[in-house]
């Protein structure tokens, strides 16, 4: 690597499992790009609910990966590893990270890197890939939504829910989201979403029936949800798992599953092997990353805080108060 690199860095590490406040500011050697990867200096790393998790003890790095937090980091390369084709020193993207984000630099698979969308800020950048790439592969690769489909979204006003409404009006699906209190119905709103549901105000079951039911949802809330997806659901629908914000143990009639034949799905993206993760990138390269330089598909990052203030980051994400993605700054000296 090249002497003008610093041997140590800031990071923030976690002291034990537990809330917010185990998050500390530590230093740790620089870590050597290996074949395959490239050295970033982070500009910004995003914060998500893995992140959130992985901080309670409830979800470890794979084997390999860096312990600390940061699953998605945007920078400039400063140095390479073997065997790396397409990048140069110098060059700036925004990556898809099995860990380390949470840091000064980070060292990550060379192909799952995107150039920076043209009129995006470097700092907006950070929070792209892990909600892109778990929407893109859960919806469009695995559920296959197709223009003309009803697409229902819960939890929309947050960072998969704002990539969600998103992705879903731009190919074509009618999309209805559910959230609380207004005002985060208001950013479904003007995100696009054809029908906003506040679901503390009214039944979203009802509501998507008499639309004919949803052939796609996406839900991060679990536990009560999870059977009234069911109900919700179209003939042939699919339901997409990401999250349980409510729990993940219920009791549940399963009948449905069968009658109208429904496909019940989940995944976690941190796992999936380095060669899917890398077509995940070339078709959001392809097919997304032009509509957010066109502008038709907004980044919506509602706070940053510095590296520091990782913990505080960690307690807004988990009061659910908060508003699209949530971002680390990293300030170098």
């Amino acid at each position: 690597m090249s002497s003008n690199l610093p041997a140590t860095m800031k990071v923030i590490e976690m002291s034990a499992p537990g809330g917010p406040e185990v998050l500390k500011l530590a230093e740790r050697p620089l870590p050597r790009p290996q074949a395959g990867e490239v050295l970033i200096k982070v500009a910004a790393t995003g914060v998500n609910g893995p992140d959130l998790m992985q901080r309670k003890g409830l979800y470890p790095p794979p084997a390999g990966a860096s312990d600390l937090l940061g699953l998605e980091v945007s920078g400039e390369i400063v140095a390479m590893g073997d065997q790396v084709t397409r990048w140069a020193v110098g060059d700036q993207v925004t990556a898809l990270t099995n860990g380390g984000g949470y840091a000064e630099y980070c060292a990550v698979d060379a192909q799952h890197c995107l150039p920076v969308p043209k009129g995006i800020a470097l700092r907006d950048a950070a929070g792209l890939p892990e909600t892109f790439f778990t929407v893109w592969s859960n919806v469009f690769m695995g559920a296959g939504l197709a223009a003309g489909e009803t697409f229902l979204v819960h939890g929309g006003a947050g960072g998969i829910g704002t990539t969600a409404i998103q992705l879903g009006k731009a190919f074509g699906a009618k999309v209805i989201a559910t959230d609380s209190p207004e005002e985060r119905c208001r950013i479904c709103r003007d995100l696009g979403a054809d029908r906003v549901i506040d679901y503390r105000q009214e039944d979203f079951v009802e509501i998507v029936r008499k639309e004919g039911g949803a052939n796609v949802i996406l839900d991060i809330v679990g536990g009560p949800n999870i059977e009234r997806n069911f109900k919700t659901a179209s003939h042939d629908g699919r339901i997409i798992q990401l999250a349980f914000a409510l729990g993940s143990k219920v009791e549940i009639n399963l009948m449905p599953v069968m009658l109208k034949r429904l496909t019940y799905t989940g995944s976690t993206l941190r796992t999936r092997p380095p060669a899917f993760k890398a077509r995940i990138a070339q078709e959001l390269e392809a097919k997304v990353w032009p509509l957010i330089e066109s502008g038709q598909i907004r980044v919506v990052t509602r706070q940053t805080f510095p590296l520091a203030a990782a913990g505080k980051a960690h307690a807004l994400m988990e009061s659910s108060q908060h508003i699209g993605k949530i971002v680390l700054t990293v300030d170098q000296q």
